[in-house]
This record gives C-alpha cells, sequence and structure tokens, in this order.
C-alpha cells in the first residue's frame, strides 16, 4: 500500500524539525542555515512554507516558496525542498511541493521558478527556463533553470516570462494542469531583468 502524507502549512513549531530534516538530506549545513536565514528575511511569505507528515505526525518533507522577482514583477522562488533520506522516492517531495504551489496560487501568487534537477521538476509543470528569455546573472546548468505560471489566465512560463530572474531573497504548452484544474494561458511577455539575491544567498 503507497504511503499516505498530510501536508499543511509550517507552524513556529515545526523550525526545528524542519532544520532537521534538511540537515538529514543534505551533504552540508548550507540548505539548512538558508532556511533559518530566510526566515528573517523580508522574502519570507506566510503560508508558504509547507510540511509533510508521515502518518505518525512526523515532519518528513519540507518545500519553501519565497519572494523574488523576474524584472520588476513579483514572482515566487521554490527551494530548498527536503525529505529524510528514508522517505525518498516515496512520493512525499511531490506531496508537498504540489501542496506549496496550491497555497501559491490560492494566495494569487502567478509564476515560480527553481534552480534544481531537470528530469524531477517538469512533473509540477516547470519548463526550462532559457527558452522564454528567462536567465540568472551567475553561471548554471541551462537545463536547470526552471521556470512555471500559476495564473489562471496564464499557466505557462512559455508564455508568460520573458525576462530575467531577479531573486530579492535567500534561494509548456498553452494549457496546464495544477492539482486537475486546468490553466490556459495567453502570450504576454515581461521585460528583461538580472538576478538579485538578497544577504542570505551571499552573492
Amino acid at each position: 500500500m503507497s504511503p499516505t502524507w498530510t501536508t499543511r502549512t509550517e507552524t513556529g513549531a515545526d523550525a526545528a524539525a524542519v532544520r532537521d530534516l534538511t540537515l538529514a538530506a543534505f551533504d552540508t549545513p548550507l540548505e539548512a542555515d538558508l532556511v533559518d536565514a530566510l526566515r528573517e528575511d523580508p522574502a519570507w511569505i506566510d503560508g508558504l512554507s509547507l510540511v509533510a507528515e508521515d502518518g505518525g505526525g512526523r515532519v518528513v518533507a519540507h518545500a519553501l516558496l519565497t519572494r523574488c522577482h523576474i524584472d520588476d514583477v513579483p514572482a515566487l522562488c521554490l527551494g530548498p525542498c527536503s525529505v529524510r533520506p528514508e522517505h525518498q522516492g516515496r512520493g512525499a517531495g511531490s506531496a508537498v511541493i504540489r501542496a506549496a504551489l496550491a497555497a501559491a496560487a490560492e494566495q494569487g501568487e502567478r509564476f515560480v521558478v527553481v534552480l534544481g534537477h531537470p528530469s524531477y521538476y517538469p512533473r509540477f509543470g516547470f519548463g526550462r527556463a532559457s527558452v522564454h528569455g528567462i536567465g540568472v546573472s551567475i553561471e548554471v546548468p541551462d537545463e536547470a533553470l526552471m521556470a512555471l505560471s500559476l495564473d489562471m489566465a496564464h499557466p505557462s512560463p512559455a508564455t508568460t516570462l520573458n525576462g530575467r530572474l531577479r531573486r530579492s531573497a535567500p534561494y509548456p504548452s498553452p494549457a496546464t494542469t495544477l492539482n486537475g484544474r486546468l490553466r490556459r494561458s495567453t502570450p504576454r511577455p515581461l521585460p528583461a531583468g538580472t538576478v538579485r539575491y538578497a544577504p542570505p544567498f551571499g552573492i
């Protein structure tokens, strides 16, 4: 039987558990330190740090969305995202990321960018950003920078994101779906911009 995960918004009581699982998920403490720094940064958005619990109520996965910009247009940056090693590959990460994207859409957010594994994030609707004129000011593998639109009227990064990513804080088709809801888009290019990281990123 497939495991069942319960996703919810992080509360103040979860900070230690989130740090613990982030430390377990990565080889260095950099990602855990980044999450802690983001909590104190203006880019933090209440309701967009989500956790997944197992059947015993243990926090086993975490997904974070924080404020960034594409030029001067508000967007979100996905990451860090963490899953306890013993739960990786079992759906906890996908569950919490889908919950985070749904929460962002409910808050009226429109665009999300992620720098991550190109074989993983397309399942959530992300597509290669460079194809659509999106870039960053640092050297990254072209396929690793991806973008997604949450806007009901503009779901595809192919039709909505036409600029360069500007992160303000630490870290395709004309139709796509999120949690089963169809989102259609109309081309709407955005001006180019450059990446600007907040101090927690150290860039």
